[in-house]
């Protein structure tokens, strides 16, 4: 399952989330910085990735547009890159079952879900 990370999220979790997400990439890498969120949107599409992020503008293009891609959406109020990647490490069995359900579009991590 291949990850994209938005710009909201530090470069840091790619290598971070390593051990469990290998294929994970970050937004500036692969399309650089400042990139809008529908050239994200579409980026996720098409290169069939999950979309993590920060920014819930992803859910409400998530509701507009449908999957692909799918949304993970980090409810983690100011976690430190280090609690985000224990918590995408911890709940990676729970991604890869949201990403195999073919009627999910978003789902929301919480520190202490």
């Amino acid at each position: 399952m291949r990850l994209l990370l938005d710009e909201n999220l530090s470069e840091s979790l790619v290598a971070r989330i390593a051990s469990r997400f290998a294929t994970a990439e970050h937004v500036r890498h692969a399309i650089g910085a400042g990139a809008t969120d529908l050239r994200v949107w579409e980026h996720a599409r098409t290169h069939g990735q999950l979309l993590v992020t920060l920014d819930q503008d992803f859910e409400r293009l998530s509701a507009s547009r449908g999957a692909p891609p799918k949304v993970v959406l980090l409810d983690t109020h100011n976690a430190r890159s280090s609690e985000i990647a224990s918590l995408l490490i911890a709940r990676a069995d729970a991604i890869e079952r949201f990403a195999m359900d073919a009627e999910a579009t978003v789902l929301v991590l919480r520190r202490h879900a």
